[in-house]
């Protein structure tokens, strides 16, 4: 590998947690979360002439959603995400190597399976950490490498992905297909002013206020009607159950049925819907069914389905997967939990998914390659999230900003742990503080990945952007 001056070297890493409560608690895939703890991560890093810098990132721990196992209960899967955190760290730290970002994470990545199975046996588990959360656990510290990166060049993360910067080119991560091609092709120099909000929609979400029941009286809404009405809302992603057919066409008629008036109350004609079934379907048929019902009962509640969301298995090797050709004429569908590199994103074209649902849990640097890959196959794009309060929802928000194409960003922590954000949303009060459906993406231009990342080191109240850490 060629020598730029630009190339930086790591000389400390290190992460700690910060405990998330939840105001309600959220149902996903069957399963139910009401906490989550915050990995944050600290990464300093010196540039070939002696200068230095320190980027922070943080990221929901998310081991339900990671690492759904049958053998490792929820509890021992997050203790094992936190163990494998900490061990990544020291693994980031003792790199000797010189290089940018992309080329630091891909060389150090190759220990991170040894480092799963290694994880396994230090705390007796039947099943190693799988690949997306291995992901999840190192995605934070992967986002603060890019962050100290850029601001020890004073430059946007997004900013310093060019052959300037790069020693290689996104062919040495991709294949032949992307020689001579820089992840800058792929990214925006400034990032979009807005972007719509995606609100979510769980499973135990009251829809009226005879369903509202037992919920906190902290002044935020509690039924869906009252959160569009509060935050404009024009985009409404729906929990489904995925082996329910009945339950989960009835749950998007209702959604229809008290989204329709109150959006022409407010004079809004367009809106739009995703439905996420979390992998629970057990063939294209039943997708295909649920699309036919509900566009025989609610026509309309068809039309504004933008995209259907991961709906089998994430599995994509096994004998039994799914293929969503069929699916994809009707409604774009997207690769979600399944998309963990590259080789996952090309299995699931052949199987048919049409999308690709973007995610900063999976890291800032597999999250560009991602998108860069998309992109040139003409891929439908989006950005989700992992309930991410705080810097990880302002993380995602700027991922989501600087890559074209990018139909809206989910953000539901508002929903379900507002209280993580409120010093972020003193800073950055367009993203925390929605009126018209959308966020003020065009904030986060700052050096680095975008917005000041300080608070996460300190954990205290930020008070003014700094480019001291």
């Amino acid at each position: 590998m060629a020598a730029k001056t630009t190339d930086v070297q790591i000389l400390d890493a290190r992460v700690w947690f910060e405990p998330v409560a939840f105001r309600m608690p959220l149902k996903f895939g069957g399963r139910v979360v009401d906490r989550t703890d915050l990995i944050n991560a600290r990464v300093t890093v010196e540039t070939r002439d002696g200068r230095t810098a320190s980027g922070c990132g943080s990221m929901p721990i998310g081991n339900v959603w990671a690492w759904p196992s049958k053998v490792v209960d929820a509890d021992d899967a997050e203790r094992a995400m936190r163990k494998y955190a900490q061990a990544a760290a020291d693994l980031f730290a003792s790199c000797p190597d010189f290089g940018h970002p992309l080329e630091l994470q891909y060389t150090i990545g190759a220990e991170f399976q040894h480092l799963a199975e290694r994880t396994a046996r230090d705390l007796e588990l039947a099943e190693a950490l799988p690949h997306l959360a291995q992901l999840v656990a190192v995605s934070p510290i992967d986002a603060a490498l890019h962050d100290a990166y850029g601001r020890v060049h004073k430059r946007s993360s997004f900013d310093v992905l060019s052959a300037e910067f790069c020693n290689v080119d996104l062919s040495e991560f991709l294949d032949e297909q992307f020689a001579g091609e820089y992840a800058d092709r792929y990214t925006r120099r400034e990032p979009a002013p807005r972007l719509p909000l995606y609100h979510l929609v769980g499973a135990l979400d009251p829809l009226t206020d005879a369903e509202a029941k037992g919920l906190p009286d902290d002044g935020l809404p509690h039924v869906l009607g009252d959160w569009i009405r509060s935050d404009g809302l024009t985009h409404l992603k729906i929990k489904l159950s995925g082996e329910d057919l009945c339950w989960d066409v009835d749950r998007v008629v209702s959604v229809e049925d008290v989204t329709a008036p109150i959006q022409k109350e407010r004079k809004q004609d367009h809106w739009f819907y995703s439905c996420d079934f979390n992998e629970k379907c057990g063939s294209a048929d039943y997708v295909l069914e649920f699309l036919q019902r509900v566009q025989e009962q609610r026509p309309a509640a068809f039309g504004r389905i933008q995209y259907i969301e991961q709906p089998t298995s994430r599995d994509l090797k096994a004998a039994s997967a799914v293929s969503m050709h069929e699916v994809a004429k009707r409604k774009p569908v997207v690769i979600d939990e399944a998309l963990v590199d590259y080789e996952a994103l090309l299995c699931c074209r052949e199987l048919g998914y049409s999308g690709v649902a973007l995610k900063a849990c999976k890291g800032q640097s597999e999250s560009l390659l991602a998108a860069a890959a998309a992109q040139k196959f003409g891929m439908f794009l989006c950005v989700q999230d992992l309930t991410c309060p705080g810097a990880s929802w302002l993380h995602s928000c700027s991922l989501a900003a600087r890559i074209p194409g990018i139909a809206a960003v989910e953000g539901n922590a508002r929903q379900y742990c507002p209280t993580a954000g409120t010093r972020w949303a003193r800073l950055y009060p367009g993203l925390f503080e929605i009126s018209d459906g959308t966020v003020e993406t065009g904030r986060l231009s700052e050096h680095g990945l975008g917005f000041h990342t300080s608070g996460i080191a300190s954990g205290a109240d930020v008070d003014e952007p700094s480019e001291e850490i």
